[in-house]
């Protein structure tokens, strides 16, 4: 089916996967990008930056996250989240975790108790812990008792390690079937494999982040049939800053694909707002 011309939503656009660090350990990740990878991240923006710079293009509700790459930094990272929340409205944020800290889990529940922080962020891949590490399932279930979210890069893309994959995820999913969990990046580079999961799994969305970048040659194939079905499990997301290529680009990708203005207005606004809103419903 071909439908009308199609536009970007009237704002406030959401993009629900935006990077932010302190300045000193963005470049950190910015000199680890280059070193270990050869990627030069177009937009060397620190965060006031970042969210200047997005809510000039008409994104409204920020929704960013960090992670803790070793055990130590977390409280560190997410005494700095709660300072950038006070600071500065229409930010929200998955925080970090790490469950080698000895006061992980008390961290995480005093956390969940701020209205603006939507639950946690494991970026498995640097992390270099499995998603069905036992030393996550108290965290798992505290995040489902508060109402709360999990987003874990978990995919093979752009690169990939022991630790993450389709594999070891349905093993996550086995034993939590319903766990709130966003998959980034539409689980590259398994997107069939992931995308299945949503029909048994109504806990899952999935956000667009870096998947349907053109320039990358890996762009989600999940076709335009999947993609309206889901229409309201998939956010947008920018991946913003640490990008290679310009954020413009994905965005008209996705336009390009030609699908219903109902998509749009639920992927770039709608399903992100629904999120937000059901986070900031504090449990007893």
């Amino acid at each position: 089916m071909i439908f009308p011309v199609v536009k970007l939503p009237a704002q406030p656009i959401v993009d629900f996967h935006v990077h932010l660090f302190p300045d000193r350990l963005f470049e950190a990740i910015w000199k680890h990008f280059v070193a270990d990878y050869g990627w030069s991240v177009l937009h060397r923006l620190y965060w006031r930056e970042s969210v200047a710079y997005l809510r000039e293009r008409g994104v409204g509700p920020i929704v960013y996250s960090n992670y803790a790459h070793r055990p130590g930094i977390a409280k560190g990272l997410n005494d700095w989240n709660l300072a950038v929340l006070e600071e500065t409205p229409d930010l929200y944020c998955y925080a970090a975790f790490h469950p080698g800290d000895t006061d992980a889990l008390a961290m995480a529940a005093s956390l969940l108790e701020h209205p603006r922080i939507l639950g946690f962020k494991l970026q498995l891949l640097v992390q270099r812990f499995t998603p069905h590490d036992e030393r996550l399932f108290p965290l798992y279930e505290l995040v489902m008792a508060k109402g709360k979210r999990l987003l874990l890069h978990t995919g093979t893309g752009p690169v990939g390690n022991e630790f993450v994959g389709i594999a070891p995820f349905r093993k996550l999913m086995a034993r939590y079937p319903e766990l709130p969990a966003i998959v980034a990046h539409m689980g590259a580079l398994e997107y069939g494999a992931f995308g299945e999961l949503l029909a048994d799994h109504p806990g899952i969305f999935l956000d667009t982040a870096f998947a349907f970048l053109p320039g990358l040659g890996a762009v989600c194939d999940l076709g335009a049939e999947f993609l309206e079905k889901h229409r309201e499990r998939i956010l947008y997301g920018s991946d913003f800053p640490n990008i290679l290529f310009p954020r413009e680009d994905e965005i008209d990708a996705l336009l390009g694909l030609n699908l219903s203005q109902t998509f749009y207005d639920s992927v770039f606004r709608d399903n992100g707002l629904r999120l937000i809103g059901q986070a900031g419903q504090i449990r007893p």
